[in-house]
């Protein structure tokens, strides 16, 4: 069956979902594979529990005309959803890089919220089959998608490209994260450069945080871009007024260029913790005034923005006030995590940190890099969570080691320390907000 077939059924339902769990009353499913699961065994569950069509590729399991039988599924649902997302002609904006893409996603869905509908990545679905799901939840209404995209390889990032077709993007910045999959920073700049390659072969508008080098490398053949960062020379100018505890920035505004306006200075207050989200920030103004959201509501977009999800949270528990920073971590956020702790106002300082994973051969050397860089931070005590960190522990014999969170959990005395600022900083894998439940 071709798609534009397929998506007649889908617009006859309520959402599609990939699990059969999920399905609900009208729903459409569709049945991928795993390395440890096939959806198509689970087809026929999801028609009993409501779905109108069931989307399989194994013919095995095909009672009726409800089961759409497809060559392959997963390919299937991303042609399904480059379909919807040209039927919709819409805007769509693709965001990617090493850290931050998440926040950034949220703070530009904030600004644009305040003017247009838009729709934007739930969590952080933003592999082969998350920006899929994305795009067919862009409901009619909508008129600006804010897309996020992770790779853990090369070619990842166009392939989402080709998906989505945005005609708009940014990358964050370029780091040393998923170094297993790309190799060297070389090969992460390379990798998620794909995004701006993309944009400029199709006339998309490339959005360029000159603040970092290695992104300001990738757009400077580019046709149309639009830069931005610490350089009073950017188009978005944004300076940083300091982090106590959260960031606020000065956005120095730039004349009207058709009437000769001018505007003064711009200062918002931000509810997120540390210098390094200022490039985020300025990352959501710099779209926003793209798409002429007016000052004032992009300063309100960005104001009232609130992290939550384990990400850069500020958290009020047993008598001490905790960074809550455990979604993720690289050698750069780690970096730039210490270094804000240490610039922040506080009686006793106190980091825990978990392993930075997927860093392959250089994993050993970028740890010990941490732990020397902790050494000269002044913190009244340092917690280290994981088998990479634990293999230091004879050179770097002054902080305290554990295999497992729950180990650390089991032995730490919150009253120990006097009015103490936490940092809680690890991959997703370690769990680490497991300390505080």
């Amino acid at each position: 069956m071709d798609i534009p077939k397929i998506y007649e059924y889908f617009r006859n339902c309520q959402k599609i979902s990939t699990d059969s769990r999920k399905i609900e009353t009208g729903d459409m499913y569709c049945a991928l594979k795993g390395d440890r699961f096939d959806g198509n065994v689970y087809a026929e569950s999801a028609i009993e529990k409501g779905a109108k069509y069931a989307i399989i590729d194994d013919p095995t399991y095909q009672k009726d005309e409800r089961y759409i039988l497809v060559e392959n599924a997963l390919e299937c649902l991303q042609d399904l959803a480059t379909y919807h997302r040209k039927e919709m002609g819409l805007s769509v904006v693709a965001i990617t890089g090493s850290n931050g893409k998440t926040t950034t996603k949220e703070l530009v869905y904030s600004v644009l919220s305040t003017t247009y509908k838009t729709q934007a990545t739930l969590g952080n679905l933003n592999n082969h089959i998350g920006v899929p799901l994305t795009l067919l939840a862009i409901k009619d209404e909508t008129e600006i998608a804010v897309v996020e995209m992770g790779a853990n390889k090369p070619i990842d990032i166009n392939q989402l490209c080709k998906i989505a077709l945005p005609n708009g993007g940014l990358i964050t910045n370029i780091g040393k994260a998923h170094l297993e999959g790309f190799g060297s920073l070389k090969g992460v700049q390379q990798a998620k450069g794909e995004l701006f390659e993309f944009l400029d072969h199709s006339g998309g508008k490339l959005f360029v945080n000159t603040n970092d080098e290695l992104v300001t490398e990738l757009a400077y053949y580019a046709m149309s871009a639009k830069s931005y960062g610490n350089d009073k020379f950017c188009k978005i100018h944004v300076e940083s007024l300091g982090v106590n505890p959260f960031l606020k920035v000065r956005w120095f505004r730039k004349p009207d260029r058709k009437t000769k306006e001018e505007f003064p200075p711009l200062d918002i207050q931000t509810q997120l913790i540390g210098a390094y989200n200022q490039d985020n920030v300025t990352a959501a103004i710099a779209i926003g005034d793209f798409f002429k959201v007016p000052a004032e509501k992009i300063k309100k977009g960005i104001e009232e923005y609130l992290p939550v999800n384990n990400r850069s949270q500020m958290v009020e528990k047993y008598g001490h006030t905790i960074i809550l920073d455990a979604y993720n971590a690289n050698p750069f956020s780690v970096k730039a995590a210490i270094e804000n702790l240490a610039s922040m106002e506080a009686k006793e300082k106190v980091a825990i940190l978990g392993d930075m994973l997927e860093l392959g051969e250089v994993s050993k050397e970028e740890h010990t890099t941490i732990l020397q860089q902790l050494e000269k931070a002044s913190l009244k005590a340092c917690f280290l969570v994981g088998p990479q960190y634990a293999v230091l522990k004879d050179q770097f014999p002054n902080f305290h080691y554990y295999e497992k969170v729950e180990d650390l959990k089991a032995v730490l005395n919150w009253s120990d320390y006097k009015e103490a600022l936490f940092l809680i900083k690890g991959s997703r894998g370690i769990a680490l907000e497991k300390v505080l439940a």
